[in-house]
């Protein structure tokens, strides 16, 4: 009878664990970006309907660093559409592109991930990873990494938002990869770069790099498609 009565509340105990694993905490990443996902659907549900968008739609991303700003661009029919532009909260260095680890600058150029640079646990809200140092960074020598867009509107170096504007982001994003996107671009530039833009910064020991991050500007102005960007030779190449 001894037996019995220990091995019974035994039993409910390793049930109980079982039940406890089972289900995700309330503060786990998985509840975290399930929160943001229906937050994202509250706030920004009915713009995208009523531009003929929707979350699963692939997404682009561009980020301007003078105007602060990520614009966010989803997919409808052949061309990119404009869904909004978000403001970056916070980020830190100058214009000009990263060059090594702990300069606290951001990076520009051509970058893009896949969804296992997604982090729903980020001590930052939620984040993902630009993708840098990419071909064109490391055929340099440049170094550094951990380069996100992220909440908590702080930042040493990554682009840091709002948390109501990661979640917007981090969802129509996630939709995107859930949807079969295998890799989204995300285009990193020093600013606006129109020819008035290009003239009042043509003095800048950065102007000849710029110059072939304008190329890739101007390929998507004009198409509304990404463009195929490619590292040859030190240089970017855009086709």
């Amino acid at each position: 009878m001894r037996l019995r009565r220990t091995v019974r509340p035994l039993a409910t105990i390793l049930f109980l664990a079982t039940l406890i694993w089972a289900v995700p905490a309330l503060g786990s990443s998985n509840s975290r970006a399930a929160l943001a996902a229906t937050n994202a659907q509250r706030r920004i549900g009915d713009a995208l309907t009523k531009k003929g968008l929707s979350f699963g739609s692939p997404v682009y991303l561009r980020v301007f660093k003078e105007e602060a700003e990520i614009e966010v661009w989803l997919k409808n029919g052949e061309r990119y559409d404009l869904f909004k532009t978000f403001p970056i909260c916070a980020s830190s260095g100058a214009l000009g592109p990263k060059e090594k680890a702990g300069d606290k600058q951001s990076p520009e150029g051509f970058y893009g991930f896949t969804r296992s640079k997604l982090n729903p646990a980020s001590r930052f809200h939620l984040s993902f990873d630009v993708g840098y140092p990419n071909a064109y960074d490391k055929s340099l020598g440049r170094t550094g990494s951990a380069i996100m867009v992220h909440g908590d509107c702080v930042s040493i170096g990554c682009f840091a938002m709002t948390d109501a504007g990661i979640e917007d982001i981090y969802s129509l994003v996630d939709a995107a990869f859930k949807k079969g996107q295998k890799s989204i671009a995300v285009h990193v530039f020093p600013f606006r770069m129109t020819g008035a833009k290009m003239k009042a910064h043509a003095d800048s020991k950065w102007a000849s790099f710029w110059s072939e991050l304008k190329a890739g500007y101007d390929a998507f102005e004009t198409t509304h498609t990404p463009p195929t960007v490619a590292a040859e030779g030190g240089h970017y190449s855009v086709r």
